[in-house]
């Protein structure tokens, strides 16, 4: 017998949440594949109907799912999150950053292999970010965040920059955003005092 209730509680990024029966009754939990193929994801608030079932262990939980709902969901980010309007604007950084590149290099010039450095870490830190959001909606095997801000340090910044405004994905967790401007920053930091007179000079004195 198929029951209605309302989706109170959902993690995108886990793809599981709790149903609420309509009438009363306890919550049941959901699986995002309970939810079989459809265009948008799972929201809060979201009226369903669905069948109740038991896992492998006994406990309840909802079985094809369907969504009551006549229009597609409004997007609204997680609670606590923050609004990613500036996530825009950050990818003129990277532009910005390859004419820095290019100002750099006339001036001083630069190692030659420093450009493919760069483009190669960043295609395989974007290529790494399309498959993390690839297993977040398919539920598998999530990529580490302390690989993704490894890979960022390690010059890939600019790529996870694209793969962040392109894919939607950690754009808008707040402490993952910290972390993620420190290595940007750090990166750049070390950028100036291996290659530029900042920190050339005390570099070779260091090593005299």
């Amino acid at each position: 017998m198929r029951k209605n209730g309302t989706l109170s509680q959902w993690d995108d990024a886990k793809g599981y949440g709790f149903i609420t029966p309509e009438g009363g009754g306890g919550r049941l939990f959901v699986h995002i594949k309970a939810f079989g193929l459809r265009p948008r994801r799972p929201f809060v608030g979201e009226r369903l109907s669905f069948e109740p079932g038991e896992d492998g262990q006994g406990k309840a939980r909802a079985l094809k799912v369907k969504s009551l709902e006549p229009r597609p969901a409004p997007v609204t980010p997680p609670p606590g999150a923050r609004s990613n309007d500036k996530g825009d604007i950050s990818i003129g950084l990277v532009p910005g950053f390859a004419a820095l590149l290019l100002a750099c290099h006339l001036l001083w010039p630069l190692p030659q292999g420093l450009w493919g450095f760069y483009m190669a870490m960043s295609m395989a830190t974007f290529i790494v970010y399309g498959l993390d959001k690839r297993a977040a909606r398919l539920n598998g095997w999530r990529v580490k965040e302390a690989t993704l801000h490894g890979l960022a340090l390690a010059c890939g910044w600019p790529g996870a920059l694209l793969a962040q405004s392109i894919f939607r994905h950690k754009s808008v967790k707040p402490s993952f955003r910290r972390w993620f401007w420190l290595t940007v920053l750090l990166n750049l930091l070390a950028f100036a005092w291996v290659f530029t007179p900042l920190g050339i000079g005390p570099w070779q004195r260091l090593w005299a």
